[in-house]
């Protein structure tokens, strides 16, 4: 199925196919592309922080991209965030569209969806795609196979950004150094890299990763582990005093301060009968908080910054909090997932149908749709209180929102009633009367206690509707708390309870009570 005809890259370079299956960024030790990168963030500081943001504005960006993959390596919340963010993306099965319905394009989608959805690597791929997201840019190289049938992607490597330089002319265009030009490097071959550079913000690509937004409160945060680990070496440990008697010489006041100053290392001394050692505790100074309070407060900016929120688990939400809304904001994810789309379409989706099939006027479209999370036991709350009330709501929707399948005649099941036994056929009589209608009041002269028993009993019926405002901020309290204690707490913070629909009730409960009392006395 392979065509000879020349190909031309989304850019109007020629393809050459003959330089597809060799790799062409591959580092090495003695390689121009070295494997080890010089540490940048060890000793940093903010002067030498600004130097390195001013040379990749002006196009050097190798210890930018060095600093900025230390960045993950060295803070675990800027690490955990940012995966987390990468993850909404790349665990979400991808989807694959033909052009049209004709045969010709079901095939080609069908092949797209085999080699390149249902590739091994693929949620891999998504990923070192998503690295733009810290650093501004990302590039894969594509392994590339074939036989003299048809071709397709064997591997998805990924290009560290130390490697790549910008073009003088316009600085947009990437270009990978190698041995033929190690200065200004050489264009990427057509058909052969990945690059996705999403539009974080407006302006240059090495100017719009989140490793330069984040990059200030990164070294303060440092600073302030730093200074926290010495606070806590000086007065994590009580303190220790000698105390020697008047008589002692100045050879013993050194051996006591010896043993004073080793003991906390050595855990033991050797005193005469006239000295003795005693620790003192310290008590909290409170300034302890004060680094705490800072590395917290970092840690929720960089989450603000990468996720868009703080709803985790780390600012002391509850878990059914943060499934609800989610760690990612949804239009992030959204944004992500469209920019990562676009790319994968133009750089993979479109070189591997035009070296199969040659250049089309419509292609094969892969989705990677992100869907908005939702509160199931909203669902079920609100399906339950409807059914009560006599809505007839669709079984296969109520599935689809679960996420259950519908079973079939053989599975073993959970829940459902049987059909009711149908009775045996009996002799016509005469029709009972009709019941009155729900919540519906009759006038009984005799009794005027039987009317006001039938409004008790309409309200009565809708109980479970109306005290489920009310009772569903305490059941919440109770589930989410893990003591008795944290309940009473929570339970004491609640500031006041929706109580809408029982008072509504009760006022329509009255309001009828007092037009019966009317028409009596009429």
């Amino acid at each position: 199925m392979a065509v000879s005809t020349q190909l031309l890259d989304a850019y109007g370079q020629p393809v050459r196919r003959q330089a597809l299956t060799k790799p062409a960024a591959r580092a090495g030790v003695t390689s121009v592309r070295q494997i080890w990168a010089q540490t940048v963030a060890s000793g940093l500081t903010p002067v030498r922080l600004a130097g390195i943001l001013r040379a990749a504005d002006q196009g050097d960006i190798t210890e930018y991209a060095t600093f900025a993959e230390e960045m993950e390596e060295r803070d675990p919340h800027y690490a955990s965030v940012l995966g987390v963010r990468k993850r909404a993306v790349s665990g979400v099965e991808p989807i694959v569209e033909p052009a049209s319905e004709d045969a010709r394009d079901v095939e080609i989608a069908d092949a797209v969806r085999e080699q390149i959805a249902g590739h091994d690597e693929f949620a891999e791929l998504v990923e070192d795609c998503l690295d733009a997201i810290g650093k501004g840019f990302s590039v894969v190289e594509i392994g590339w196979k074939a036989d003299a049938a048809r071709w397709w992607p064997e591997s998805f490597d990924w290009v560290s950004q130390r490697f790549i330089r910008f073009d003088r002319e316009t600085g947009q265009l990437l270009r990978l150094i190698d041995e033929a030009d190690q200065s200004e490097g050489v264009p990427l071959a057509p058909f052969k890299f990945i690059t996705h550079a999403p539009k974080l913000k407006s302006g240059h690509m090495a100017r719009g990763g989140l490793a330069r937004l984040v990059a200030f409160s990164w070294i303060c945060k440092a600073y302030t582990l730093k200074d926290w680990m010495a606070f806590a070496e000086t007065y994590g440990l009580p303190l220790r005093l000698g105390r020697y008697g008047a008589g002692a010489s100045p050879e013993d006041v050194e051996k006591l301060f010896t043993a004073v100053a080793n003991i906390g290392t050595d855990a033991a001394a050797v005193l005469p009968d006239s000295m003795r050692i005693e620790f003192e505790q310290v008590s909290g100074t409170q300034s302890e908080a004060v680094f705490e309070n800072l590395a917290r407060y970092i840690d929720e900016q960089i989450s603000k910054a990468v996720l868009g929120q703080t709803m985790t688990s780390d600012n002391g939400s509850s878990q059914s909090q943060a499934t609800v809304h989610n760690e990612v904001r949804h239009d992030i994810a959204q944004a992500d997932a469209r920019a990562v789309t676009g790319t994968l379409n133009r750089d993979l989706v479109k070189p591997f149908v035009d070296l199969n099939w040659g250049p089309q006027t419509a292609y094969p479209r892969l989705v990677i749709s992100v869907e908005e999370a939702e509160d199931t036991d909203m669902v079920l709350t609100h399906t339950a209180a409807l059914a009560a009330q006599g809505v007839r709501i669709r079984a296969a929707e109520v599935r689809a929102k679960l996420g259950y399948s519908e079973p079939e005649d053989d599975d073993e099941v959970i829940g459902g009633t049987p059909a009711p036994a149908v009775p045996p056929a009996s002799p016509p009589s005469e029709p009972p009367p009709e019941p009155p209608a729900r919540n519906a009041v009759a006038l009984n002269r005799s009794d005027p206690f039987d009317a006001l028993d039938g409004i008790a009993d309409g309200m009565d019926d809708d109980w479970e509707p109306v005290m489920d405002e009310t009772l569903r901020p305490i059941l919440a309290a109770i589930r989410d708390a893990g003591s008795l204690e944290e309940v009473q707490a929570l339970l004491a913070g609640i500031d006041g309870l929706p109580v809408a629909q029982l008072v509504d009730g009760l006022v329509k409960g009255a309001f009828k009570a007092r037009a019966l009392g009317d028409a009596r006395d009429a």
